[in-house]
């Protein structure tokens, strides 16, 4: 079969990579000069910064998808296992370190915040069964058709359904398993993963630790733009077709089937369709969409305010992921969703690829991808926000640091959500598509298919199951499985 796909993030280029394994004419089309979608990368000056994601959990997704087109995974896509997860920073002046062994970990939280060792090994037990009764139902298959339900595993996994406390708040339980104000504030973090606040997505979410904590995170030795470098190449070794710089307009639909693709003056004609490109945008420009309304109702996710800053100095008290807390971590989400602007006193996370890659940042010096959280654009002031946040950035980091930060920033580059947008064409900018601020917008996703358009299918990070590298990876295996061989 001639199959098109629309966008080459990391979901794309898996589909497109299995799909041609399958023995179909795959041809991926992209806005932009290269691959990646939100996983990009830039330059300057000697520092070179990853654009997009910066954690990496579930390699073995990667892995998996060279086996399943029949190619052994190369050298040059290697990672380590990180030792310390992230370095946290509090207001009050507490230094927390996340260690990937939970025993340090539990050590540090019990030293550190008084924290009773047994409701973190408690917190870690209940993630791990979190993910073991959805992985099946939610994350590696469709929950859009009936056959998939009545599997056995989903079946058992239906019958704990009320074990994944989907009816409580993520930072509802988070205060009932910890003593601590300040490790509630850590584990409220991972809604942030999705783009959501802790203080309306369900505490289901805190599978979200389970990957980081339990199974661990990594990171690639060349970036995280390796990544997408590994993943091009196997698709070009399988014969997908690139056409970049190119704008797909319009999704062709016939008789109630996907037909071909309209792209400048010509429309191309294609037995099956793929879109990466983010949902709200296909929607409204792309095709006329049964569910249009619906997905317009929905409330986008948060976006984000990144400063790449070439620092020429080290800091050895940074590691490659570090958080500064905010002191009102309700006030800071309550002004993302409900007022759309950015906190005065925002947390931070600086991410330092130098610590790990040495040729991110010249000799003596570190690369920093500086990022808070932002509402989703709907025309707010962004020369007027950019400018307060990066002050309130630069005061927080020289409070924690003891530092004067300014004086060695010697580049800097910005990505805010109307830059985003722009890239991507995420609407607003959000990063995840529609946030999970509610008890099932989690587990309501866009599907990977429309029972009402025949060969149209979705992956990314927009639908079904979610964002981040391992849920979009996961949209690409289940739309794989989808199309049969040649």
């Amino acid at each position: 079969m001639k199959v098109a796909v629309i966008g080459s993030g990391i979901a794309g280029l898996a589909t497109a990579c299995r799909l041609a394994a399958k023995g179909h004419e795959v041809t991926v089309f992209e806005k932009n000069t290269s691959p990646g979608g939100k996983i990009s990368e830039i330059s300057g000056q000697g520092y070179r910064f990853d654009t997009g994601p910066s954690l990496f959990t579930l390699p073995e997704l990667v892995e998996e998808l060279y086996i399943a087109a029949g190619e052994k995974v190369p050298s040059t896509f290697a990672y380590k296992k990180l030792v310390v997860l992230c370095k946290y920073f509090y207001n009050s002046g507490e230094r927390l370190v996340a260690y990937s062994d939970q025993q340090k970990f539990t050590d540090e939280c019990v030293e550190k915040l008084g924290e009773d060792a047994s409701n973190i090994t408690k917190y870690f037990k209940n993630a791990s069964l979190i993910y073991k009764i959805t992985a099946d139902i939610f994350l590696f298959n469709s929950l859009h058709k009936a056959k998939n339900l009545m599997k056995f595993s989903v079946l058992k996994s239906l019958f704990q359904i009320h074990k994944i406390r989907f009816y409580k708040t993520m930072d509802g339980e988070n205060k009932n398993n910890f003593k601590s104000p300040l490790l509630v504030q850590l584990f409220n973090r991972y809604a942030t993963y999705n783009g959501s606040s802790p203080y309306k997505a369900p505490a289901t979410l805190n599978v979200i630790a389970h990957l980081e904590n339990n199974i661990g995170a990594y990171y690639p030795e060349q970036g995280m733009y390796s990544i997408v470098e590994n993943i091009y190449e196997l698709a070009l070794k399988k014969g997908v077709s690139f056409n970049f710089n190119t704008l797909v307009q319009t999704i062709e639909i016939k008789n109630k089937k996907a037909v071909g693709l309209k792209v400048g003056d010509e429309t191309l004609a294609f037995d099956s369709i793929i879109s990466n490109s983010d949902i709200n945008y296909v929607a409204n420009n792309m095709m006329d969409h049964p569910q249009k309304k619906r997905i317009n109702r929905l409330e986008s996710s948060s976006s984000a305010l990144v400063f790449y800053w070439g620092i020429n100095k080290e800091f050895p008290e940074l590691d490659l992921h570090n958080i500064l807390f905010s002191s009102n971590y309700k006030e800071e989400f309550n002004n993302l969703f409900k007022e759309k602007t950015i906190d005065a006193d925002p947390t931070v996370y600086i991410f330092v690829s130098s610590k790990m890659t040495k040729g991110d940042a010249p000799k003596k010096c570190e690369n920093w991808f500086v990022m808070v959280n932002a509402p989703s654009n709907s025309k707010e002031n962004w020369d007027e926000l950019i400018r307060t946040t990066k002050q309130n950035i630069i005061h927080k980091i020289n409070k924690s640091l003891k530092t004067n930060i300014e004086d060695y920033i010697e580049f800097e580059k910005i990505a805010s959500p109307i830059t985003i947008e722009q890239n991507t064409l995420s609407k607003g900018g959000a990063l995840y598509g529609n946030s999970s601020n509610s008890m099932f917008s989690a587990f309501l996703r866009h599907p990977n298919f429309l029972k009402s358009v025949k060969n149209l299918y979705f992956v990314g990070g927009s639908v079904h199951p979610g964002g981040g590298i391992p849920l979009c990876l996961a949209s690409a295996k289940i739309v794989a499985n989808e199309i049969p061989a040649q």
